[in-house]
């Protein structure tokens, strides 16, 4: 199982995630959102520099 820190969505994402997580056949919401999240940050960290990195999440709304 997933330990350590503990996210809360609202119920309406975590409605979507986990509908979305059982279509994609995933064992649960949680292994779809570590999955997704790791998917994201290999994206992110691709020979990318902090600054590349702070670029892109400011264009994806993430930071201002």
């Amino acid at each position: 199982m997933f330990g350590g820190t503990k996210v809360k969505l609202t119920k309406e994402l975590f409605a979507r995630v986990k509908k979305y997580a059982e279509l994609a056949g995933y064992s649960s919401a949680d292994e779809f959102v570590v999955h997704a999240l790791e998917k994201e940050l290999s994206t992110l960290e691709e020979g990318a520099s902090e600054e590349e990195i702070k670029k892109k999440l400011q264009g994806l709304g993430y930071i201002s």
